[in-house]
């Protein structure tokens, strides 16, 4: 059994790098339009990045092969968020939803205002996951299928509907997509979703404490903190918090822009 003091540094980075990569990607995606292609070149360039890290660390299990094989799947997961919030994958239907539209319409037509990312990110996830199953050094693989899970309960949720509706880290472009959220109000798959996510943080912090080897210990600290923070982000859809002032220096010159 490891002491608790050896989450300290893996808590930590996750930490950071949530926050300073979700500023980044705000500030980018609230750039002018003629930038977008630039960014996803750039993001094209973290991915291929980010895949050269999983292949690289695939056999190590070193500490510091850990947290690079963590950074490459946040690497590529932050190529798909960029190419969905410039407009380059979203889906076929880019229009608001029709007045009065219900049930299986509704449903429907959502959906296919996301398919194509969807489709990309569940293709991405199986490819790393099956990646993983032959080597040493899963992080990688297990955190972009983690931030997949937890991106489509936030998805799920705010479709049905939730009480916060904080949208100001969607850019104007994507504006349509907002048609689609359900009521401001409580639906019961959001505490629902709250616990499981917990729950699953506490396994994985039970895997950490309990761990022999120094990687296992980094690995599940690494992926505990990922859910602790995607069930903080499932609870700001419940309680009057504006998340988006966490990252109001991302965002300070978006109304002073507009899209071409």
């Amino acid at each position: 059994m490891v002491a608790a003091s050896s989450l300290v540094l893996p808590f930590t980075v996750v930490i950071a790098l949530w926050f300073f990569s979700t500023g980044l990607v705000a500030m980018l995606n609230h750039r002018l339009r003629q930038s977008f292609g630039r960014a996803v070149f750039i993001a094209g360039i973290c991915a291929s990045l980010g895949l050269a890290l999983l292949v690289f660390t695939s056999h190590s299990t070193a500490v510091w092969a850990t947290y690079a094989s963590f950074v490459g799947g946040l690497l590529i997961w932050s190529w798909h968020e960029i190419s969905f919030l410039t407009g380059a994958v979203a889906g076929t239907h880019r229009d608001v939803c029709p007045t009065g539209a219900k049930g299986w319409q509704r449903f429907s037509l959502a959906t296919m205002a996301l398919i194509h990312h969807e489709v990309a990110l569940a293709m991405t996830a199986a490819l790393l996951l099956s990646l993983s199953a032959v080597t040493a050094n899963p992080t990688g693989a297990y955190t972009f299928a983690l931030l997949l899970i937890f991106r489509l309960s936030s998805k799920l949720n705010i479709y049905w509907g939730v009480p916060n509706m904080s949208d100001e880290l969607l850019p104007l472009h994507l504006g349509y997509l907002k048609s689609y959220f359900g009521p401001k109000r409580l639906n019961v798959m959001l505490p629902a979703s709250i616990v499981l996510i917990i729950g699953l943080s506490a396994y994985l912090v039970n895997q950490a404490i309990t761990a022999v080897r120094p990687n296992e210990v980094v690995q599940a600290s690494l992926l505990c903190c990922l859910c602790l923070l995607a069930a903080l982000e499932h609870i700001f859809l419940a309680v009057p918090f504006r998340d988006s002032a966490l990252w109001s220096w991302a965002l300070e010159s978006k109304n002073s822009k507009k899209l071409s």
